[in-house]
């Protein structure tokens, strides 16, 4: 996401808290959770792509 735009503005506990800010002057904050020893579920994920405005196939290019 950070390829994206999106900045860490903190951290909280296993969860890093992403910003952006849209050209049309919408601010975007999203938590996303960290935890090392699991993957994302596709539900979160979903929902974190949805609310950052990423497509998959954004997604695609960016990886």
């Amino acid at each position: 996401m950070e390829r994206d735009g999106f900045e860490v503005v903190r951290i909280k506990g296993s969860h890093y808290i992403l910003q952006k800010t849209f050209p049309d002057g919408e601010v975007v904050t999203i938590p996303v959770p960290v935890h090392h020893a699991h993957n994302v579920k596709v539900g979160t994920l979903a929902g974190i792509l949805r609310k950052a405005r990423i497509s998959r196939e954004r997604l695609q290019e960016l990886l």
